[in-house]
């Protein structure tokens, strides 16, 4: 018979509950302030329950009435530097982390409402109800709630989605020295998210000081936390990372403080990350004013059960024992916070002229500027002005050598590096094989070993971990993909995350954040690594995009995109990295003029627009066939800094417009641009804009069939022949 042995795991996994020892030696300060704060929060979410039943809340109204006092506990012992994120469930987070920054000495229930805290109340709730005066300027709603200085980093609607961006704090507040922490709240439904069992592991491979806090609420919209895991003790998660771990009842604040405040000595101290489970519940249905059980997936009893254990009724129960507290000193807490809500809704709403009596409506003055759609979707780009010299390789008058395109990628890297040590580059393998999988960060793990991070193939994690180092904005994270496709693995980190957090939160808030990968069309590496994702991202908002088709481009490229407060993806392409060509000696500084496209060769006949590989291709094809085409090295490619201007100019000389990329017709980058050009130069045209594009399908591993679904020279000669055949045609 096999011998075996009882495994234990590497960390403590305790359930912690006070005792009346516990509520004897607490703080009767702190104990006024967790009880100022749960009526508070309580009359906040009763106030957006009425609204939303008044049909005055645009969108969800997901409350968080019967789980304040997991937020309050957790939150009464942080500092405004330590920072918070949540879920779309996140009204409480939110308010007790600005209550706690308004009133960091503590609340007093004889005046509990002070105007800070009024001020709180009100710009959350016009928050709320979408309007300019809220924190986010009426964009972020009931789920994107955000107030940096408050260190409320933003609440989230993508389950799970915001715990890679706590763990990014984490990661700044850490390496700025600072002994600050990062708790990120979620329910029980994301402890079965992929991006979140990949913090837990990143955080503690890491040592980073970050609270991963469940509020096992125990249902998803209906569905039962035991219907979906085989352990719905869900702090368990953590033991399959070396995580300390607690499970505390969430209806008990003092319970829930006690625990954070052991988990706090751990972080603060070095020690990484820890999990805090606090079970709670939502006394309504996943969003509005009714009780889950008229939707016949709850009981009344067990309704009734958990009414019982009502965190307010908790804390006012044990006060009074101790004579800290008598029913009128209760009743005048409760009353002042429901006056500062009536208050609070007073000055943004007004009786509805046009509708029935008693109707209200919210006033007009309040509601944003229509205008203001778009503001803020990226940055002005303002912060280039003080960014260095711009430079065309033409008019460089320096020193040049022939270098290796790769080379100059990681020389550039190296150089910036070496002048801002805020900037860190992460990614898988980055850190060994001499440079990564391609040479492309050579030498900077031995140069910046602290700012090179090798990281777990996790790339939701990772990169959504870069998120939030970038909008800490005290450093300035590089990403490496290894291949594009897999930003599909991080779509929502790239797509719902970083490219959306400065518009979604009001505009403001830089995300400086590079992302580089390289097209590998042509290695062989098949339908899941070679994709080019100009096309996609050009269509997703947020994002700014740079392509070089040369080693001095790629320098000032990445030297710009490095400058930008934006999110910025740096295409490379495979096929590029042995060629060579020319690099200033001993100047990796300069810029390239900002959407600014490059005109290869001047022509007549037809204008050619293209980037990366493919301007190569391009300029044989025109050999070969030898029609007259002006062809456009796009470089910027993004709609916000494509070079207009240059495209236009060439269209009105040459009238016909060729678009020649290397990828996949379904996400093809010319569509869009094919489509933008008809509409702004449909008058100087004399024939539809034409597209060289792959063909439909992925590149297979077969190198026959893997040619015939990529472009090249030969599909670009095709693409000519079809414009010179239309010449004084309209087809």
């Amino acid at each position: 018979m096999p011998r075996t042995s009882k495994l234990i795991s590497g960390s403590p996994w305790v359930q912690l509950s006070t005792t009346s020892a516990d509520w004897r030696s607490a703080d009767p300060g702190l104990l006024a302030t967790m009880l100022g704060q749960l009526h508070l929060i309580r009359a906040f979410e009763e106030t957006v329950l009425e609204l939303a039943g008044e049909g005055l809340v645009h969108g969800p109204a997901h409350s968080s009435i019967g789980q304040e006092g997991g937020a309050v506990g957790s939150i009464l012992g942080l500092r405004s530097s330590d920072g918070i994120n949540g879920s779309h469930r996140g009204h409480h987070q939110f308010l007790a982390k600005a209550l706690g920054h308004v009133a960091p000495d503590g609340l007093s229930l004889d005046a509990l409402v002070t105007a800070p805290v009024q001020e709180v109340l009100q710009r959350t709730l016009a928050e709320i109800l979408g309007l300019a005066q809220g924190y986010c300027r009426g964009r972020g709603g009931s789920m994107h709630l955000q107030w940096f200085e408050a260190g409320a980093l933003g609440t989230n609607a993508i389950v799970g989605g915001g715990v890679p961006l706590g763990a990014g704090n984490a990661w700044a507040q850490k390496h700025a020295g600072t002994d600050d922490v990062t708790v990120s709240y979620f329910g029980d439904g994301a402890t079965n998210i992929g991006s979140v069992l990949e913090s837990m592991n990143l955080t503690g491979a890491w040592d980073l000081p970050f609270c991963f806090f469940i509020e096992n609420n125990l249902y998803a919209v209906s569905t039962h936390v035991t219907e979906v895991t085989r352990e719905p003790r869900l702090s368990a998660r953590a033991l399959g990372f070396d995580i300390p771990a607690w499970r505390v009842d969430g209806m008990d604040p003092l319970a829930v403080h006690l625990a954070m405040k052991q988990g706090l000595e751990l972080m603060r101290g070095g020690r990484g990350p820890v999990v805090i489970e606090a079970e709670v519940y939502r006394y309504f249905h996943q969003n509005g004013p009714y009780p889950g059980s008229a939707f016949g997936y709850r009981s009344k009893s067990e309704e009734s059960e958990w009414r019982d254990r009502d965190p307010l009724r908790r804390v006012a129960a044990e006060m009074t024992k101790l004579g800290l507290l008598d029913p009128e000193a209760e009743r005048l807490a409760r009353e002042q916070a429901q006056t500062a809500m009536t208050d609070a809704v007073s000055r943004l709403l007004e009786p509805d002229p046009e509708g029935k009596p008693g109707t209200r409506r919210i006033r007009p003055e309040l509601w944003p500027d229509p205008a203001f759609v778009d503001v803020g979707i990226r940055g002005d780009a303002s912060e280039l002005s003080d960014a260095g010299r711009e430079v065309e390789e033409a008019d460089f008058d320096g020193e040049m050598a022939q270098t290796k395109f790769v080379d100059a990628v990681a020389g550039v890297m190296h150089r910036r590096m070496e002048q801002d040590d805020r900037i860190v580059v992460l990614g898988e393998d980055i850190h060994r094989l001499k440079g990564g999988t391609n040479g492309a960060t050579k030498g900077l793990s031995e140069s910046f070993p602290d700012r090179v991070l090798g990281t777990p193939i996790s790339e939701n994690a990772f990169a959504g971990l870069a998120g939030g180092i970038a909008l800490d904005d005290r450093f300035r994270p590089v990403v490496e993909f290894m291949y594009p496709d897999f930003m599909w693995v991080a779509a929502d980190q790239v797509f719902n995350q970083i490219g959306k957090a400065r518009h979604m939160f009001g505009g403001d808030n830089p995300v400086p954040l590079v992302l580089r990968t390289k097209v590998a069309m042509g290695s062989g590496y098949g339908s899941q690594h070679l994709m080019d994702p100009a096309g996609i991202v050009a269509t997703s908002p947020g994002w700014r995009i740079m392509a070089a088709s040369t080693p001095f481009d790629y320098v000032g490229l990445m030297n710009t995109a490095l400058a930008l407060e934006d999110p910025v993806l740096v295409i490379e392409h495979i096929d590029l990295y042995p060629t060579t060509g020319s690099v200033p000696v001993d100047d990796l500084d300069y810029r390239i003029p900002f959407g600014k496209a490059a005109v290869r060769r001047e022509g007549a006949d037809v204008t050619v627009l293209t980037y990366l590989s493919m301007v190569a291709h391009t300029l044989k094809a025109v050999e070969e066939t030898g029609v007259d085409a002006e062809v456009i090295d796009l470089r910027f490619l993004d709609r916000a800094s494509i070079d207009w201007e240059t495209i236009e100019e060439s269209v009105r000389k040459t009238n016909a417009v060729l678009i020649v990329e290397q990828g996949a017709q379904g996400t093809s980058y010319g569509a869009w641009l094919a489509d933008e050009i008809q509409l702004r130069c449909f008058d100087w045209l004399d024939q539809p804009v034409r597209r060289v594009t792959g063909s439909e399908a992925s590149p297979s591993i077969s190198k026959v069939l893997e040619r015939a679904a990529i472009a090249g020279t030969e599909e670009v000669v095709a693409g000519l022949e079809r414009v010179r055949a239309s010449f004084g045609e309209v087809s």
